[in-house]
């Protein structure tokens, strides 16, 4: 069971543009678990604030609960989203993966203090891991909305009913079928530290070049999986097996002798961003468990890095 996340809607009748706008980080965060995107999420706030702002005084006046209102119609904006990005990502070129994150990232948006503001940052647990994200991409769109929305959230199924439009006990059974679906994830390791060390250790035996180090640290049937979107490089289909895994990853090295690898917190664990002259141009998230890779998810579309490179992100 996830943690859920501690932003839940606030009882203040009164819509005010401050209360209003104090509700922008939770739809953020909504967004985010939601789409895997940070644009996405992005455009979901500002369609749900645009749809407020939209009702006459009268209607405004009308909505009992304007927190849980903008919860609501976001829900429902992602789920829109969610239908319509499967029909998307079958014409993409090569694996979609998630947007990568950073620790303490913020981006600035049209109405937004500025990209240090608070309210502009995703909060990190492990239900915004890519390994996660990743998994909540292969259930269907109502058992993810369904699923977030209680397990994340901390919602009730009679609010989340209006929102996909099922009765309360339908809600319930979206969110425990996404439970047994995502319960088939790879064990992790049982803390930050040792992702850590292993992912450290991986660093070391790709900047070495030392193969049979690096092969011992991979899972058998680890699987590496890249998200070019045909604007780079990247291999089209999944890599899976240590040895292919690992000449992959030193045939990169060798290809860029002036690559940089800097550990960094990529969604809320231990990673790597891949660095020539100061420029991210891959970002590495890493699945470990029971201390080996699991898997490797490698995003080099430059569309899912500009946070990466200075464009309204927030320092790690």
């Amino acid at each position: 069971m996830i943690a859920a996340v501690s932003t839940s809607p606030g009882s203040s009748q009164d819509p005010t543009l401050g209360s209003l706008m104090a509700e922008r980080r939770r739809l953020l965060n909504l967004g985010y678990r939601m789409l895997g995107s940070v644009q996405d999420a992005e455009d979901v706030v500002q369609e749900t604030y645009a749809r407020w702002y939209a009702l006459s005084e009268e209607g405004q006046r009308a909505v009992d609960a304007p927190m849980a209102w903008l919860t609501r119609v976001a829900s429902r904006i992602c789920l829109d989203q969610l239908g319509s990005a499967r029909a998307r990502r079958e014409r993409y070129t090569g694996e979609w993966l998630p947007e990568p994150v950073r620790h303490g990232a913020g981006w600035a948006s049209t109405g937004a203090t500025g990209a240090d503001d608070p309210a502009d940052r995703i909060t990190l647990d492990e239900s915004v891991s890519m390994g996660m994200l990743v998994l909540l991409d292969s259930i269907t769109p109502a058992e993810r909305v369904a699923f977030v929305l209680h397990d994340v959230f901390g919602l009730p199924f009679t609010e989340i009913a209006e929102t996909v439009g099922r009765t309360p006990a339908a809600c319930r059974q979206l969110a425990s079928s996404a439970r047994r679906r995502l319960a088939h994830r790879p064990p992790r390791s049982g803390t930050a530290e040792e992702h850590g060390r292993v992912v450290s250790a991986f660093r070391e035996a790709c900047e070495t070049g030392d193969l049979e180090a690096l092969v011992a640290l991979l899972d058998p049937a680890v699987e590496s999986r890249s998200d070019g979107g045909g604007k780079v490089r990247a291999a089209l289909r999944p890599v899976i097996g240590r040895d292919k895994v690992a000449r992959l990853f030193l045939g990169l090295m060798r290809r860029e002798p002036d690559v940089e690898l800097v550990e960094e917190d990529v969604n809320g664990t231990p990673g790597v961003a891949v660095r020539i002259g100061g420029t991210t141009f891959a970002v590495l998230a890493v699945g470990v468990g029971d201390g080996l890779i699991t898997d490797l998810w490698l995003v080099v579309n430059p569309d899912k890095l500009r946070a990466w490179n200075g464009y309204g992100d927030g320092e790690a």
